[in-house]
């Protein structure tokens, strides 16, 4: 089980959004490259990073800061956010991502999706963000008009590697994870899939945990480590010995 430390990026500062708003923020650092490299020093095995301002406007805006980070680090990093092109995608490889989150592309670009996973071949991951069991793109502004259940067969067969899961109603929210729909989806898919959205405290990690031998991935936590509710490295170290 891994433990993904969030770095969401907007206007070159780490942030965190409530319920995905781009208007409800919280500034925790002016300084994402010194916030990652904190988060590796506590025990992280991977670095979350999203691109808040890319998600918005459908295109990078801040790839010099992504490339400096996985420049710095020596831990690998999964990247999301404006990432809607093949070009983009490749750029990023070259510049250090381990691998990319793929959520607006995935479920409009059908055809553009595919070939970027035969691409780039177990390195493509897909961003399933959901309110009330409804598929959201484009920065979590617009309803895609689908279900979870609607696009995992497609997703499986078109290539992707892994599943990203986020219940937008409690990102940000400190308000414990949607297990129901988490184990629905667990259930119909085979591929690894991490969480997000709603860890607050070391007890929501510990009744995560046992969702591994299903196919809980990881679980990505954002807000909680930076309001101080979960301490990121005690966590880390109750995973490793449990």
């Amino acid at each position: 089980m891994i433990l993904f430390p969030a770095v969401d990026i907007k206007d070159g500062q780490c942030v965190r959004l409530r319920q995905g708003r781009k208007d409800e923020v919280t500034v925790f650092s002016a300084d994402p490259l010194s916030m990652a490299s904190h988060w590796a020093s506590q025990g992280a095995r991977w670095l979350h990073v999203i691109d808040l301002d890319g998600a918005f406007d459908g295109r990078p805006k801040n790839f010099d800061l992504v490339a400096s980070i996985c420049s710095a680090l020596s831990i690998p990093v999964q990247l999301g956010g404006g990432v809607r092109d093949l070009d983009t995608a490749k750029a990023y490889i070259d510049a250090g991502v381990e691998r990319l989150i793929i959520g607006t592309m995935a479920l409009e670009d059908q055809q553009g999706f595919g070939r970027l996973c035969a691409e780039l071949p177990g390195r493509i991951g897909v961003s399933l963000d959901a309110v009330d069991g409804r598929l959201k793109t484009k920065g979590w502004v617009h309803d895609a008009g689908l279900a979870v259940s609607d696009v995992l067969p497609r997703l499986t067969d078109q290539g992707a590697s892994f599943i990203i899961y986020t219940d937008i109603g409690r990102d940000g929210m400190q308000s414990g994870v949607n297990l129901e729909a988490l184990g629905h989806l667990l259930a119909h898919t085979e591929l690894p899939v991490i969480v997000a959205g709603g860890v607050a405290t070391l007890e929501d990690v510990q009744v995560l945990a046992p969702l591994e031998t299903q196919g809980l991935e990881g679980i990505i936590t954002g807000k909680a480590i930076y309001a101080g509710s979960l301490d990121f490295a005690a966590a880390v170290r109750w995973l490793d010995n449990r």
